[in-house]
């Protein structure tokens, strides 16, 4: 059985960890980057210290999450990136912190007619429910404003990069924007004559990096799943000529006036007891001790 500690090689006097350690601290399971790991570390001791000075139960679970941070930190890996596919490793190679994603979907229309309603940016927020307005400011330029966490608005000012009519067009925001991003979609006729094949790829960089891109999957907002919806949106708007919507439609509750009569549903206990009443106010009105009329006839003669 390999154990937790480190072994010490009695030849050249250097430490050895055990293998399961080795692959964990392995650059290919190291998903944090080395500002965050040393935050955790100091983070999880401070945690852990605090908790054991106080003796009771809740002392016990600070100093337990408080070591699960330090490890987090040793380790440089969180279980959390990895189920999320966040890693915020390649910071320290000085890699850009963009959050890329590209979805794809196949529409019943010719690329033409999805190039020019695609081209007036105007028409975006009617099938991008994160983009609030979309103006052209020239034929280069445009303002967006975006819905934003909390009921606020991100703005910022974006320029095409490339534009080939029917087939590609690309845009990037300028510098100095609140949300640096760019995006690039292309419309290639489906190989099976069956439409057109609407490419959409999406890079933004988060004003908080990463942690704004965690937040964002951990409350519904996962970039792709938005993207994807988008595009079905697309869809929709381009096939039919709407979204389809549940707003306004009823909800299959029965209404009153077509409800059964009270007297339908009235239980079937309470109607023996009424109808014990009304015996019993019958036998009281009508004995059924009285002797007829004629029998006091007869005693009179």
């Amino acid at each position: 059985m390999q154990q937790a500690s480190a072994i010490v090689n009695k030849g050249n006097g250097r430490r050895q960890w055990p293998q399961s350690l080795q692959h964990r601290f392995s650059t290919g399971d190291i998903n944090l980057s080395r500002i965050e790991r040393w935050g955790s570390v100091v983070g999880g001791t401070a945690l852990a210290l605090y908790g054991l000075k106080h003796r009771s139960l809740g002392g016990i679970v600070v100093s337990l999450l408080g070591a699960g941070l330090a490890y987090r930190g040793v380790s440089g890996h969180c279980p959390l990136y990895s189920a999320l596919d966040i890693s915020t490793a390649t910071e320290d190679t000085g890699a850009q912190r963009g959050i890329h994603v590209e979805k794809t979907m196949t529409i019943l229309k010719a690329p033409e007619e999805l190039y020019r309603f695609w081209r007036r940016f105007e028409n975006l927020p009617r099938f991008m429910r994160h983009v609030q307005s979309v103006r052209s400011l020239d034929h280069e330029r445009s303002h967006w404003v975006a819905k934003a966490p909390l009921g606020t608005t991100i703005e910022w000012d974006a320029e095409i990069t490339e534009d080939r009519e029917h087939e590609v067009i690309a845009w990037r925001s300028v510098e100095g924007s609140q949300l640096p991003n760019d995006g690039r979609v292309l419309f290639r006729r489906d190989p099976a004559r069956r439409g057109t094949q609407v490419k959409v790829m999406l890079t933004y960089y988060p004003p908080l990096g990463k942690i704004a891109a965690i937040g964002a999957k951990l409350f519904g907002g996962e970039p792709g799943q938005q993207l994807e919806e988008d595009l079905r949106r697309f869809k929709c708007l381009m096939e039919a000529g709407e979204i389809p919507t549940v707003e306004g439609q009823p909800s299959g509750r029965v209404a009153p006036e077509a409800e059964e009569p009270a007297w339908r549903r009235r239980k079937p206990l309470q109607e023996w007891k009424d109808r014990d009443v009304v015996e019993q106010a019958s036998m009281e009105s009508f004995p059924a001790s009285d002797a007829p009329a004629w029998t006091f006839r007869r005693e009179a003669n």
